[in-house]
């Protein structure tokens, strides 16, 4: 399929998927409200670009995002990169760098989500700067970057998927016991806002790649699965952060405690 015939299909499912979401407003503004349009002109560029935008970022997927991913996977994972025999066995520790290249892309994907900027902006406002913004999207980025770590480990060795986010949520239980009341929803709204534009690609496509390089593993079953990571652990680190926080702000307001 050369560029122009992707492009085309592409905005044509894009408009299909749009469709349903235009649909909905226009009935509720015109026959539930039942008042004309606010400022119509906007509304209509307003659904152009994010149209153009949406078309853009598929092709960028499909072109670039989902084949860089696959193609690094291969090239970490390959037995000359590796310095091991192509015959021999390879263990979970000969893939160092596969963890170092996970645990970047996390830290980096999640730092530039813009979800996340816009909730940790939002937090540091309504919090009156108890919550750092930067300091919410360094606690959720380390989430990502150790929970796609431990994700790929989890591809590499072949184990259950069910028996870390299972160990993972039961921490997370006992971890908001004990957390401020004020954090809890946050860190769990910061769970939600890693899995969006910039993160999921990426991920995925790392997920897939890795599954489809590594002998005897599926991209079905093993590719997919590091989104999850990527939502449950920031949750973790948010409260932990959270907590940390609240420890030393009592220790700045009592500083004769220590004593």
């Amino acid at each position: 399929m050369t560029f122009l015939a992707m492009s085309w299909q592409t905005l044509l499912d894009t408009l299909r998927d749009i469709a349903p979401i235009i649909l909905i407003l226009a009935f509720f503004q015109f026959v539930i409200l039942r008042g004309p349009m606010i400022a119509p002109l906007r509304v209509f560029k307003g659904f152009a670009y994010v149209i153009i935008g949406m078309v853009l970022f598929l092709l960028g997927l499909e072109k670039a995002i989902f084949p860089l991913g696959e193609i690094m996977a291969r090239q970490l994972t390959d037995p000359a990169f590796l310095h091991v025999a192509a015959d021999s066995a390879v263990y979970w520790r000969d893939y160092l760098w596969v963890y170092i290249f996970a645990f970047l892309i996390g830290l980096t994907t999640t730092l530039a989500e813009p979800a996340l900027i816009a909730v940790g902006m939002k937090a540091q406002q309504i919090s009156g700067g108890a919550i750092s913004a930067w300091g919410l999207r360094v606690a959720v980025s380390v989430g990502v970057a150790v929970g796609v770590t431990i994700g790929c480990y989890r591809i590499i060795t072949g184990t259950d998927l069910w028996l870390y986010i299972i160990a993972a949520y039961v921490l997370v239980l006992i971890q908001t016991f004990f957390a401020p009341k004020m954090i809890v929803p946050l860190a769990y709204d910061s769970g939600g806002v890693t899995t969006s534009t910039v993160t999921v690609p990426l991920l995925a496509a790392l997920g897939l790649g890795l599954a489809s390089s590594i002998p005897g593993r599926s991209p079905l079953i093993d590719g997919f699965g590091l989104i999850a990571f990527a939502s449950v652990f920031p949750v973790m680190t948010v409260i932990t952060y959270a907590w940390i926080s609240e420890q030393w702000a009592k220790r700045q307001r009592n500083p004769d405690d220590e004593e």
